[in-house]
């Protein structure tokens, strides 16, 4: 799984530096989603997971049935992330195409998210998750498209529920931690929207993603 990214040593330092310039490319747009999609996932889950197990760390790690528990939870909490991330997308991108465009906009999306979830496609125990979510993105964006857009702070993040429903730490561990939870999850989001407006062109991606569609 991509979870880190497929960035070389080069795009590291220009990205830290702030080489390169905004790009309207929407196939780096793709990555760039799939990449922020798997580092949410994988930084929400084992920070907390990592925080949780404190001293016995390297036991709890070592446990087969902790391995598979934290490796289904981190692909669904991936499937719902990259949904997520085409969803902030949208309503980043959407003030810059013209009225009547909106439509053409999700479409170019769902084909960026369909074409990620190719790059690197799920196990077959996930595979479901896979389909239900690339099937159900079209409605989701058409749904959000309905009102105005929300900012990464005030997005409803489909995450959260697989993320709390799969985290491989008893619930009776968790108690009142629900809040610094999604609190973590909404963070790396916030993030990403940054990131997206520091290194993207809005108006060209916006542009370039519809007329793709």
């Amino acid at each position: 799984m991509l979870f880190g990214g497929e960035e070389t040593l080069a795009g590291f330092l220009d990205r830290l530096l702030g080489r390169g310039g905004a790009v309207g490319d929407p196939e780096a747009f793709r990555h760039f989603l799939r990449g922020q999609a798997a580092f949410t996932a994988q930084k929400t889950v084992l920070d907390y997971c990592r925080v949780k197990s404190g001293r016995s760390e390297k036991q709890v790690f070592a446990d087969d049935g902790f391995q598979a528990a934290l490796h289904h939870c981190r692909w669904q909490v991936y499937l719902a992330a990259l949904s997520d991330m085409a969803a902030l997308a949208e309503a980043w991108l959407r003030p810059c195409v013209p009225h009547g465009a909106e439509a053409a906009l999700a479409a170019g999306l769902v084909r960026l998210h369909a074409k990620a979830l190719e790059d690197e496609p799920p196990p077959d125990e996930e595979r479901q998750t896979g389909t239900d979510r690339r099937v159900a993105l079209p409605g989701h964006l058409a749904a959000m498209q309905l009102a105005a857009p929300k900012p990464a702070n005030l997005l409803p993040l489909l995450a959260e529920a697989p993320l709390l429903a799969t985290l491989p730490i008893h619930p009776d561990q968790r108690r009142g931690e629900t809040p610094s939870i999604r609190g973590a999850l909404r963070f790396h989001v916030v993030t990403t929207q940054q990131e997206m407006e520091r290194r993207f062109d809005r108006g060209r991606l916006a542009e370039a993603i519809a007329d793709a569609a």
